[in-house]
């Protein structure tokens, strides 16, 4: 694989943050659900965000 430039670097971190902090607010948002429906897409969009920040990773 080419070595990354600064940018493409700079700008990887921030989509992996991006990905972090959806994942912690998605599961804020599950925890405090009521409804079961609403709880599982929360928690399924937070197992994803988390999913897509470590296939990321493997680029760093």
């Amino acid at each position: 694989m080419a070595q990354l430039t600064q940018m493409e670097l700079q700008d990887l971190r921030h989509l992996i943050s991006n990905h972090q902090m959806m994942v912690s607010k998605l599961n804020t948002y599950a925890q405090q659900c009521q409804d079961q429906q609403v709880k599982q897409m929360f928690q399924q969009g937070a197992q994803s965000a988390q999913s897509n920040a470590q296939k990321l990773m493997t680029f760093l």
